[in-house]
């Protein structure tokens, strides 16, 4: 389960939106969930999916890998779709017992949020297959740079961010050697009821910070022997800069926000 969380990995390979600036990348996502959450039906929806197809074949990221992320939010979807199931309010009833019933308009609205939600994780787990930590880093800290009028440590935000999204996947894989090494001593992980797996999974946490912290140690130290002084008088080994791929990008993303809204106005459901 854990080997299937793909958000914070990076794939290597040469493709359109891995050559993109990736503060255009940045503004992007940002926009394309404003496209989502502005869609109110299957029209809306069904351009962000275009949309997102679009940027999966310019990734060149196979599609397994990135809805491999979806698996780590199944549970979130199961249980949302139970819940809009059974309890949204519609009027064309499908099925009905005791005080359990399903509508069309719940079903349709089930159908729709849990396509929200997987293109809410798949996009941002494209993000990160398509751009390095470091580029992530550049990119935010010159969308803050207005932040730095304001003395605000514009630098130092955007690298614990970076940080932090470099260390899901060790994190990821560390976990899973400790859960294998327990499992070597008879630990069950998988088996008895909910209780008795949430209380297996404790053996796991002690370790598994110890491990977090020490690695948060060397890599201090690790900056500390290179010298590194936050923000003051830094020089990039790449600067990053606008080109034709992001105006490609900027036009597509301003067409899917435009079509979205023009499309609320199209007859047939509503959410």
């Amino acid at each position: 389960m854990l080997k299937d969380i793909a958000f914070g990995q990076y794939y290597p390979v040469s493709s359109f939106l891995h050559r993109a600036d990736p503060r255009m990348k940045l503004l992007s996502l940002v926009a394309f969930i404003v496209a989502i959450f502005l869609a109110s039906n299957f029209y809306g929806i069904g351009l962000c999916i275009l949309g997102f197809a679009l940027a999966l074949a310019a990734s060149r990221v196979p599609v397994r890998k990135v809805f491999r992320s979806v698996k780590g939010i199944l549970f979130l979807l199961v249980f949302t779709a139970i819940i809009q199931l059974f309890f949204y309010k519609g009027e064309t009833v499908l099925f009905s017992w005791w005080k359990i019933v399903v509508t069309k308009e719940a079903l349709f609205y089930t159908l729709f949020l849990i396509l929200r939600l997987v293109l809410l994780v798949t996009v941002a787990s494209l993000l990160t297959f398509t751009t390095t930590p470091v580029s992530l880093t550049d990119g935010l800290e010159s969308l803050l740079y207005p932040l730095k009028l304001i003395r605000f440590p514009v630098h130092e935000l955007a690298l614990i961010m970076s940080i932090a999204l470099r260390f899901i996947p060790t994190l990821i894989e560390e976990t899973e050697r400790i859960m294998n090494a327990q499992k070597a001593r008879g630990a069950e992980f998988e088996r008895g009821s909910l209780f008795s797996r949430a209380k297996a999974v404790i053996p796991v946490l002690i370790p598994l910070l110890i491990s977090a912290f020490r690695r948060a140690e060397e890599l201090g130290d690790a900056m500390d022997a290179r010298c590194y002084a936050g923000s003051k008088v830094r020089t990039k080994y790449k600067k990053i800069s606008f080109g034709w791929r992001d105006l490609v990008i900027f036009l597509v993303m301003a067409g899917l926000i435009a079509g979205v809204v023009l499309v609320k106005q199209l007859p047939g459901m509503v959410f």
